[in-house]
């Protein structure tokens, strides 16, 4: 069974001022949920394990009933396992990418290392994995690099420095735009960008740190300013490169990010 940090899941509902002391008054209110919680040492923002809150998916699940929210249905989805499967059986691949040595160090951020990546995830869930798209597709009203031209761009993006924080993020950016295979890109990239920022800089993403509407905004906007991504990734950087935790937590709230709109090709 699953375990939840309580704070981090009242944070994604309701966006409060201290996600703790929201619980705290929730626990209050509601003894049932007693029932369903626990205590385990978690990762806090200075490197340290303290005790910490947690509830089960039973408990996920009255919290759901409980606290109103505007997230309310999207997050139910994720909790319960209802996304696209292919999601939920690639999310458990992520989680095991991290005992992997699949990625020569030579090949980090690197587009054979992108394609390693997406492979990994989603070999028996998609025709196409680790295969480079040959179609044009767009999100939304954005259309990404054309499929005719897509070899040469990510010839040149192979070639783009990747020594400094924001070199990396640059790099990050333009396999964005790039968008190199017909599904699966945000799950694989952010993969990809952490091997880069972990190898060049001993650094990664704590993406706990991110909401999720700030960076979609972020990234759309980053077609024509990368100062807001650049500001919300560098805030978010942690040392702590060694934490399997961090990183299983990364892919949840990776996962978590996707947005419900579909690619097309055109």
């Amino acid at each position: 069974m699953w375990w939840y940090s309580a704070a981090d899941f009242i944070d994604v509902l309701v966006t409060p001022n201290s996600a703790r002391r929201y619980w705290n008054n929730v626990k209050v209110r509601h003894p049932e949920l007693s029932l369903f919680c626990g205590q385990l040492k978690l990762y806090a923002r200075d490197g340290k394990k303290y005790l910490s809150d947690v509830i089960n998916e039973n408990g996920v699940r009255l919290v759901l009933s409980i606290i109103p929210s505007k997230h309310k249905k999207e997050v139910q989805s994720w909790i319960k396992g209802l996304l696209d499967p292919i999601d939920e059986q690639s999310k458990k691949k992520a989680y095991d990418f991290y005992q992997t040595s699949l990625v020569d160090t030579s090949e980090i951020g690197k587009t054979i290392a992108l394609q390693k990546i997406h492979a990994y995830l989603f070999e028996g869930l998609y025709p196409f994995a680790g295969q480079i798209r040959f179609k044009t597709i767009s999100k939304g009203s954005f259309t990404f690099a054309s499929g005719v031209f897509l070899p040469q761009v990510l010839k040149k993006i192979d070639k783009m420095p990747d020594a400094t924080f924001d070199e990396i993020v640059a790099k990050y950016l333009e396999m964005n735009l790039a968008h190199p295979f017909m599904e699966g890109n945000g799950r694989a990239t952010r993969i990809w960008l952490a091997m880069l920022l972990i190898n060049r800089l001993r650094i990664c993403v704590d993406w706990s740190l991110i909401k999720k509407d700030s960076y979609l905004e972020a990234m759309k906007a980053s077609v024509t300013n990368s100062q807001p991504i650049n500001k919300l990734l560098k805030d978010a950087l942690t040392n702590d490169v060694n934490n399997r935790e961090l990183f299983l937590k990364g892919i949840d709230y990776s996962y978590y990010y996707e947005e419900e709109d579909k690619i097309s090709d055109i």
